[in-house]
């Protein structure tokens, strides 16, 4: 019979505007207790946007985390209160790309990093596309955010070569290629996204999740 992970106690060690920090107390297998520090996030959506040929809106950041650019796709956090995860997808697409689709579906839910955080996001796959004004981005990294179209195939080649690293990225890569290329199939947008992060949103009450 499986255990059941009892929460016997929790404690906020640090809440800041895009993640926080908890401490839980668990109960362990053999009577034993346990303490998990675990990072909350906010969740978040990616998008593979492909053209009429077959090239994909990648953007270029800068992450100062690995102090590195990072080839991505374009996404974001999940930080407005009640929103759904397609209409963020459909806003980040806008304002990182300059693009709107008229056909969406469902590629992958992932949870980036389960060791310590409960960071998950969806990745949708985007066709039939528009080009629309992009928002002007002013002060932060999107301001030096390079942007460019990438064949599928070869975004594939980029993700084994080592040369595309963001995790997100790599799986939304990898299961596009598997549903255009007739090997799978997408999900409808309409399917509940289970893993989407609550903590931080049952907590904070403002429309803007980050600055609640």
């Amino acid at each position: 019979m499986a255990h059941d992970f009892r929460v016997l106690s929790s404690e906020l060690l640090l809440d800041a505007p895009i993640i926080s920090v908890r401490k839980d107390e668990l109960s362990m297998p053999d009577d034993q207790v346990a303490f998990r520090e675990v990072v909350e996030h906010l969740g978040a959506v990616a998008v593979v946007a492909v053209n009429s040929d077959r090239k994909i809106a990648m953007v270029n950041q800068y992450r100062h985390s690995v102090k590195r650019r990072l080839w991505e796709l374009p996404a974001g956090l999940l930080d407005v209160k009640d929103e759904s995860e397609i209409a963020g997808a459909k806003r980040e697409l806008v304002e990182e790309a300059g693009l709107e689709a008229a056909s969406w579906s469902v590629l992958t839910d992932i949870v980036t990093s389960p060791g310590f955080c409960e960071e998950a996001a969806r990745v949708y796959l985007a066709q039939d596309l528009t080009e629309v004004e992009r928002p002007a981005a002013f002060g932060d990294e999107e301001a030096d955010m390079e942007f460019s179209w990438v064949g599928l195939d070869e975004a594939v080649q980029k993700v084994l070569a080592g040369d595309i690293n963001n995790s997100i990225a790599v799986a939304g890569i990898l299961a596009a290629q598997q549903v255009l290329s007739g090997n799978g199939t997408a999900r409808d947008v309409s399917e509940p996204f289970d893993l989407r992060p609550q903590s931080i949103a049952r907590r904070r009450q403002g429309p803007d999740l980050k600055k609640s």
